[in-house]
């Protein structure tokens, strides 16, 4: 109880507390950004050696149920050259890289500055958002949302994919929360997670049918849904004008600085959830901003 008083009476405090715990959460995130995608490969390559009745699966030389024990908590972190496994002192958010230097303590291999990078933007946002809202239960929500928003964004720009794994629970508990009026209420929510999924939904098979191609993915669809669920249909207007904005701008720019191929796909996804950030702490302030500013 003492430590929860002084966290509500020390505005300082409890930044800090959560810069801290910001920096542990990101260190825990790198994993899951890593581990995940190879995760989800393993289950979809044993479910195909299933359906084909194979004992190997397809794009692997190893038969399923003989690799090493794959999951978020093991095995222990190594590094990727040499194997050597990371000890509990190599362990410590952004402290261990700038200790090491960025390189391996066994193999002196490049570490990637990644790594320290996700630990700080994730602490940042995490102050942000507790700074923002102040301490309570709506700090703690945010928070969530905003670890999972950060995974997701990592996971997409890396594979192009949106694990149901992260979606689906944050968008029932979006729904969940909205029974205690956090953030929005119920009916706001449900029709929010409604109307983000079947919005891009129908845009997606409009250019479906226009082009022949597919313009995203339907993890994009329940990206959406969950951020309708914890904002409510009246954010969505703005969730997907920021997003669009910015990936046109930097779809473009790819373009024009990069050479990209117009024809090499773009995550969408890691759009929709800066956007959602953005509007989960400003999203109020946009719309009324937009309001004032043309007359309406």
């Amino acid at each position: 109880m003492a430590l929860i008083e002084l966290l509500s009476a020390s505005a300082a405090f409890f930044l800090t507390v959560v810069g801290v715990v910001g920096l542990m959460v990101g260190s825990f995130l790198n994993v899951v950004i890593h581990r995940l995608p190879l995760i989800m490969e393993r289950e979809w390559r044993a479910h195909c050696a299933e359906l084909s009745e194979s004992d190997v699966a397809p794009g692997t030389d190893v038969a399923p149920g003989t690799e090493e024990t794959l999951s978020l908590s093991t095995p222990r972190s190594r590094c990727p050259h040499c194997g050597h496994a990371i000890g509990a002192l190599e362990n410590i958010p952004v402290l261990s890289y700038l200790w090491l230097r960025g390189r391996c303590a066994d193999c002196g291999a490049r570490i990637s500055s990644r790594y320290p990078v996700i630990e700080i933007v994730t602490a940042l946002l995490s102050v942000t958002v507790a700074w923002h809202f102040g301490f309570g239960w709506d700090t703690l929500a945010a928070l969530f949302l905003t670890w999972a928003l950060i995974a997701l964004t990592m996971i997409d720009f890396d594979t192009q994919l949106l694990p149901d794994s992260i979606t689906l629970p944050m968008l029932w508990l979006g729904l969940g929360l909205s029974l205690w009026n956090v953030f929005v209420d119920s009916p706001t929510a449900i029709i929010g997670a409604m109307a983000g999924y079947l919005s891009l939904w129908a845009v997606y098979w409009a250019f479906k049918l226009i082009t022949g191609k597919e313009g995203m993915g339907y993890g994009d669809f329940k990206l959406l849904a969950l951020l309708g669920a914890w904002m409510g249909w009246q954010m969505l207007p703005v969730i997907i004008l920021l997003s669009s904005a910015v990936g046109a701008v930097v779809g473009i720019t790819l373009i024009v600085l990069r050479g990209r191929d117009r024809n090499i796909p773009i995550p969408f996804g890691p759009y929709l959830a800066a956007a959602g950030w953005i509007a989960l702490l400003w999203g109020q302030d946009i719309t009324n901003a937009y309001l004032r500013y043309s007359g309406l």
